[in-house]
Parts: structure tokens; C-alpha cells; sequence
């Protein structure tokens, strides 16, 4: 089952439709009342509710409410549900690992759940043969969707759940304390663990550190979600290994270590499909990571860098990876106004005409400096005929007082280009977002 699966089908004739839209905006209407039905029936039939306080049946009784309606409403708009409908189903999923809610009545909870919304669909379906159509052809779509909102639920459970095991019962934030003030353990469980992640275990293996941290700092289980991405990072490794990951406050630290190649460009690409993973089911992030460091005691400066690259990403976040950075990029990331003030008003007035034009006149500068100043080869790179290049830096001249072939000015024309291209993000790091 994808979990894009039509809830509707658009082969369904216009009465059918009508008539299920009927049915299922009555229930919709009534979603309170379907999670009233399960809970009764979970503190009933299911021991790990039967026995919980106030606060934990509530907050069940909340999810039990939202399900109905995101799967409900779906129905009635005909339309897609995607894991990013329901990220608080796996926030809640959390919680119930942390609070000890046994597995077992976790994803029993789900069959009740849906045995309550098919109840409601047939007491508002009536006696008519057209309500009884109607409400039939609703069964399979509603088995999709506790399909997908139960393996969302569970796999975050699951994963909650060896996070906990795997961090917390190995003391990995003590473990991590430890490294970040540039320390390896002399002995016992703190460097079993440390060997276990490939910290330590090999003086020359290369490791970088990776610091995260969520966006929407205002959302609903914020500490399950920092642990949930915590988790994920745990997964991101090449060498074959977790990936020592921790909550520390209000960011996400990771010290992978790298492959035998020592090279970081795997690492950030898993790095960067994790994020996108985790986008998907609405959990926006900034990640920054560190250049790579061989030794223990060089891991503090590692975490400062990882800091400050998350400094220098805009505010819908990225990954920013140092070790895939050239110096050049990175001071012009950290410039302030002073430098942008310093740039010739020409060169900021004809860069700014040639952006709202397209930017052929910038992209010729950068393509004729990766050539090394080799005009034909730029033009080939950009697809466009030597004369076109070459008319395009008279042109260039000619506006700025700089000639392109001079390095220095070279040098300015590049800097101010970089440096208009990244005021739209903060602290002029947008044009880097996924560097």
C-alpha cells in the first residue's frame, strides 16, 4: 500500500459520491463521539489503558479525535494522505513508548480505532440501498488508511523505543558530555560504547560532528520530536556502525565516523536524505556539520564549527556541511555589511540590473572562472557561441570598470556576485542552503 493511496476514487459515479459525502460528513461531524467509543472500549479491553491517569487518556482521546477527522476529512475532500498528515500520530507514538504503553495494545488501539469510524459510517449510512452502497465502498479506503496511520505509529514506537534502549541505557549523554570537552574514556561502559560507535577505536579514523536542530520550535512534542530526529541520526552512518546521537537541550548532536576513505560526501548526502525524510512528515530542520577531526581532543572545535555552520543557514534551514565548503564560500558567508558596503557601487548596480534580467552576465563571470580564465571553455560549459561569451564580458567590462581577465578584479567580481546572491537568506546563506 503506497502512502499516497487515493482515499476516493475518481471511478466512483456522482451520486455514489454524494451519498458517501453525506455519510461521511455525518461522522466527521461526530469524530468526538467515535473517540468516546474507543476509549471506552480501550480501558475495557486493553490493560496498558485500562490503568493510566487522567492526563495520558486524555491526550489519547485527543489523537483518537484528530485521526478520525485527518482520515475523515480526506474522504470528503478526496484527497491524497501523506505521512505528513499525521507527523502527530508519530509524535504521539512517542509518548506512548516513553510512558511504557505495552506494543501490543498500541497497535490494538488501531483496530478498535477503525472498528469505531466503520460503526459511525454505517449508523449515519441509514437503511436505503443507496447508503448501504455507499458505505461498502467505503471499507477499503478506510483499511488503507489505519493502514497507513498504524505502520507511521508503530515504526515510530519501535523507533522510539531502541532510541531509548540503545541511548539512554548506555548512558550515551554522559559518553557524549565526555567527547565534547575533548576526552575519550580510560575504561569501562563509556568507552565500550565509544569503540561500539567507531569513536576511539582506530586513532586514525576520521569523524566529523553534526549538530541539528527543529525549526518549529513552538510545536506540540517538541522533545519527542528532538528524540525522534535524534533517532534517525543514530541511522545515518558509512562505516557500518550507529552513529553516536544524543539530545542535548534544544539540539540534536551526532559524531559520526567516517568511512576508511575519510571522505564526509556520503555521510552528508545521507545526512540530506534524512532530512528530506523527516520534511515529509512535517518536521523541518537545520543541520551543520563539522570539517573532520582524527583526534578526540580536536571534537570540541569540530562541535564549535558544527555550531556555527548552523549560524550561517536561512531561516527554512538545510544542511550545511564545512567539509564540502571551499574557504572562499565560507568567508563570504560569514561577510557583514561592511564588506557588502565595500563592494564598488557600479559592479552592486550593474549585478542587480543583470539578476532581474536573468543573470546571464553572473553566470558567465563564475563559468569563466571555473574555466581558469579559459573563455572558450566557459562557453562551452554554458552552451553558447565563443562570441556570445565574449560579447558578454565586454559587456561586463563595460558596466563595472572591471576586466575579468585581470585576477583581481576577477576576484571582486566573484566576491559581489556571492555576496548579492546571498542577501535574501539569513545571514547570507541562502545560496548555500544545501551545500
Amino acid at each position: 500500500m503506497s502512502a499516497g493511496s487515493h482515499l476516493l476514487t475518481a471511478s466512483v459515479s456522482d451520486p455514489l459520491h454524494a451519498e458517501r459525502a453525506r455519510i461521511v460528513a455525518c461522522a466527521y461531524d461526530h469524530a468526538d463521539d467515535i473517540a468516546d467509543d474507543v476509549m471506552t472500549k480501550l480501558r475495557a479491553e486493553l490493560p496498558g489503558y485500562g490503568t493510566a491517569d487522567p492526563g495520558f487518556l486524555a491526550d489519547v482521546h485527543d489523537q483518537l479525535a484528530r485521526l478520525s477527522r485527518t482520515g475523515l476529512g480526506a474522504l470528503l475532500e478526496r484527497k491524497r494522505v501523506t505521512p505528513a498528515d499525521v507527523t502527530y500520530a508519530r509524535q504521539a507514538a512517542a509518548r506512548r513508548a516513553r510512558s511504557g504503553l505495552p506494543l501490543v495494545d498500541y497497535i490494538a488501539a488501531f483496530r478498535l480505532g477503525q472498528r469505531a469510524i466503520w460503526k459511525s459510517l454505517l449508523a449515519h449510512a441509514g437503511d436505503t440501498e443507496a447508503g448501504r452502497e455507499a458505505v461498502l465502498s467505503l471499507a477499503g479506503p478506510l483499511a488503507r488508511y489505519t493502514d497507513l496511520i498504524s505502520t507511521q505509529a508503530t515504526d515510530a514506537y519501535l523507533e522510539f523505543q531502541q532510541y531509548v534502549a540503545a541511548e539512554s541505557g548506555r548512558d550515551s549523554q554522559a559518553l557524549m558530555d565526555t567527547l565534547l570537552e575533548g576526552t575519550l574514556p580510560a575504561g569501562g561502559p563509556h568507552l565500550s560504547v565509544a569503540t561500539a560507535h567507531g569513536i576511539g577505536a582506530d586513532r586514525t579514523t576520521p569523524l566529523v560532528v553534526v549538530t541539528a536542530v527543529v525549526l518549529d520550535a513552538s510545536a506540540d512534542g517538541l522533545s519527542e520530536t528532538r528524540q525522534l530526529v535524534s533517532a534517525a541520526a543514530a541511522r545515518v552512518g558509512v562505516n557500518g556502525l550507529r552513529t553516536l546521537s544524543v539530545v542535548r537541550g534544544g539540539e540534536i548532536v551526532a559524531i559520526p565516523a567516517l568511512g576508511r576513505d575519510g571522505s564526509a560526501d556520503q555521510l552528508c548526502e545521507r545526512l540530506r536524505a534524512m532530512r528530506a525524510e523527516l520534511a515529509a512528515e512535517g518536521i523541518a530542520l537545520a543541520v551543520g556539520v563539522s570539517t573532520a577531526v582524527t583526534e578526540v581532543a580536536q571534537i570540541p572545535r569540530a562541535y564549535r564549527q558544527a555550531q556555527a555552520a548552523l549560524a550561517l543557514l536561512p531561516e527554512d534551514g538545510g544542511v550545511l556541511a564545512l567539509p564540502q565548503m571551499t574557504p572562499f564560500r565560507y568567508l563570504l558567508l560569514r561577510a557583514d555589511d561592511t564588506t557588502r558596503q565595500l563592494v564598488d557601487p557600479r559592479i552592486g548596480t550593474a549585478l542587480a540590473d543583470d539578476r532581474a534580467r536573468g543573470g546571464s552576465l553572473a553566470e558567465t563571470i563564475r563559468a569563466f572562472a571555473a574555466a581558469d580564465m579559459n573563455l572558450r571553455e566557459a562557453a562551452d560549459t554554458l552552451r553558447i557561441h565563443l562570441n556570445t561569451a565574449k560579447y558578454r564580458l565586454g559587456r561586463i567590462q563595460e558596466l563595472t570598470g572591471r576586466n575579468v581577465r585581470s585576477v583581481n578584479d576577477l576576484v571582486e567580481l566573484l566576491v559581489a556576485i556571492e555576496l548579492q546572491t546571498g542577501q535574501s537568506g539569513r545571514h547570507g546563506a541562502a545560496v548555500i542552503n544545501e551545500a
